[in-house]
């Protein structure tokens, strides 16, 4: 079965999974944590990306735990509001190096995610390539993420690709729900003004690939490394891929 692109002139795509390797990503993150705060805090640059896994792993249980009471909510509820996780993560990373926590702890978190987001390396090979190709073939390119809207500005600037996504940078934070559903995918449409029948949605995950179908969009499953169950009508492995399919469609 082709695809029906005739009408199809934005795509919804993705980050972790189609644009960012999300484990080479955790890595990245350790390493530009050392870079950026060694230099400003004290302490050694690997000791720093040691306590940035200690402090993730247990802020990561803490999430899980909000999770359950939140992720399905109608509206959006953001794990970070309030500003306590973001400076609760360098506070204790300090604890672990050695140093003193700062007065502007959350000031200087902020700083650390900007400096990291935007010059992490953890973009799959086709990931840049890709996105231009299909820039330049005319769609408009948005994303549908879970991440917020300004992660995802940080890690396409990195990518250096910033520039061909006129759309929104799409996550929980732009349509007040979070990527948990269908809802997400409604209201994404909604707000972009799209009928289902001009946009496309590209995604790792299975999951996120039913909920857009059953919003109405067209979905394409980016399956990296085996062959998936999926709802899709369609598969592929790389974002060269997709452009080839687009092509053929």
């Amino acid at each position: 079965m082709k695809l029906a692109t005739r009408d199809v002139t934005q795509l919804f795509i993705d980050d972790g999974g189609v644009l960012n390797d999300n484990e080479r990503r955790g890595a990245e993150w350790r390493r530009l944590i050392g870079e950026y705060l060694s230099p400003r805090l004290g302490g050694e640059p690997p000791a720093w990306g040691e306590a940035n896994r200690i402090v993730v792993d247990e802020q990561w249980k803490r999430f899980q735990a909000w999770s359950e009471l939140h992720l399905l909510d109608d509206e959006y509820v953001d794990f970070f509001s309030s500003g306590d996780e973001d400076s609760r993560w360098l506070s204790e990373m300090c604890e672990h190096v050695g140093v003193t926590t700062p007065d502007n702890c959350l000031e200087v978190s902020i700083a650390t995610y900007r400096h990291v987001r935007e010059r992490v390396r953890s973009g799959f090979e086709d990931a840049a390539p890709g996105v231009r190709a299909l820039f330049a073939a005319g769609y408009t390119l948005a994303t549908a993420s879970g991440e917020t809207s300004e992660e995802l500005g940080g890690y396409l600037v990195a990518l250096g690709i910033r520039d061909c996504f006129a759309g929104r940078l799409y996550g929980p934070d732009l349509v007040r729900a979070h990527k948990a559903g269908p809802t997400y995918y409604e209201r994404i449409l909604a707000d972009s003004g799209l009928s289902p029948a001009n946009a496309l949605v590209v995604d790792d995950d299975a999951n996120a690939i039913a909920w857009a179908a059953q919003a109405g969009l067209q979905t394409v499953h980016m399956c990296r490394q085996s062959e998936p169950a999926t709802t899709a009508g369609h598969v592929v492995g790389s974002l060269l891929e997709l452009v080839d399919l687009l092509n053929e469609a």
